[in-house]
């Protein structure tokens, strides 16, 4: 479903990636996806081409996300990996975290976790609590905290954590990154019982003074906060791409449905109460993808600060399409939306993740109300 503002490059790629997704479809193999992609070039589509990627941005990576979702086998670790872990060491990594990482993570072959959310802190990333401190006589990092709600840490090789180092000028503490090896001494995870059905699994995790090298850090320490948006500015849009095509995939099955099933005279896609909130559904997935659209744009461009407030308001947009559109397709088939069959009840508990991760609603709002309008802040 390519657009009028993409080059006749996306509309290849998105073409393309949705016939990887029809092959596979709501019945995919998680491992078997994630290794074709790589190996077509989609995984690492937004890496530099110096590093095994494909030199693209997050506009690509975005096409390759939705158009999957649209066929019903969303890789959400691509929100993770490529996206956020990928970008943060393309942009701020040292030559040897970049050669060690990007062209495995552009195959397929590695792939890295994040950890930013804790149990006290939440959306506010000012209390987190997991910190790094320097041991004087090694140079070593010593990482001490928890981490909640954070995906596919078993199937990764490392997870990027954030934690907060203090600063020798003012005591205050400062965002830093660190890159965690799956192994490291001291570093745990509990897997958490989720009624969420996903292949990518939740763990809290635990750093018990992790001994990392001093070459664990990527990027400046005093540049933690830059480093830091630089991966959460794509995982807003990447998680909008998620959305999408998660609602795309919705809705296509409840249009099939409704074009088929007759109960009285003609289809009941003929009557207006299912048409419309139909209609309605594919009106506000279009919008949402245009606003994803430009904040890809601005972001790939170098804008950080517009694709910031892009970005949270792309993942707004799609956030609530996604969850109507759900909603709306298991309306529209009654019983059968409840079936294992047609593959849309588990979705129901699917969109509300992308109205409540990796920044609620609420908190977008916020953003808007006080970065956007100028308004007081309530917090």
């Amino acid at each position: 479903m390519p657009t009028p503002l993409e080059s006749e490059e996306h509309k290849a790629l998105r073409s393309a990636v949705a016939a990887l997704g029809k092959r596979h479809g709501r019945t995919y193999d998680r491992e078997a996806l994630w290794s074709e992609a790589a190996k077509l070039g989609y995984l690492g589509v937004n890496l530099p081409e110096e590093y095994g990627g494909g030199g693209g941005g997050i506009a690509e990576l975005s096409i390759v996300l939705e158009e999957l979702g649209a066929a019903g086998c969303p890789l959400l670790m691509m929100v993770v990996s490529p996206a956020i872990c990928g970008t943060v060491i393309a942009r701020f990594g040292t030559e040897d975290q970049k050669r060690d990482w990007l062209p495995a993570l552009a195959d397929g072959t590695r792939t890295m976790a994040f950890g930013i959310t804790e149990p006290d802190a939440g959306s506010n990333s000012h209390r987190i609590t997991t910190t790094a401190r320097r041991d004087q006589d090694t140079g070593d990092w010593i990482l001490t905290g928890r981490k909640v709600f954070i995906s596919g840490v078993d199937i990764a090789d490392a997870t990027l954590i954030v934690g907060r180092t203090a600063d020798a000028r003012t005591g205050n503490l400062k965002p830093c990154l660190f890159i965690v090896p799956r192994d490291a001494e001291g570093f745990t995870r509990r897997q958490i019982d989720m009624e969420l059905d996903a292949a990518e699994k939740q763990f809290e995790l635990t750093l018990d003074d992790v001994r990392l090298p001093a070459d664990a850090l990527v990027g400046d320490e005093d540049a933690g906060l830059l480093q830091l948006f630089a991966g959460l500015n794509p995982e807003r849009i990447m998680t909008a791409a998620f959305a999408i095509g998660m609602g795309r995939y919705a809705l296509a099955r409840a249009v099939e449905y409704a074009r088929d099933r007759t109960v009285w005279k003609a289809p009941i896609g003929a009557h207006q109460a299912i048409a419309h909130p139909l209609a309605q559904a594919h009106i506000d997935l279009e919008l949402a993808r245009l606003m994803m659209q430009k904040a890809a744009y601005l972001y790939d461009a170098g804008d950080d600060v517009g694709a910031g407030e892009a970005a949270n308001m792309a993942k707004y947009a799609a956030g609530e399409a996604c969850v109507k559109a759900v909603d709306q397709a298991v309306h529209t088939l009654g019983g059968n939306g409840l079936t294992r069959e047609f593959g849309l009840a588990s979705l129901i508990t699917a969109a509300r993740v992308s109205r409540i991760a990796p920044v609620s609603r609420e908190m977008i709002l916020n953003y808007v109300s006080h970065q956007t309008l100028g308004l007081p802040k309530s917090y």
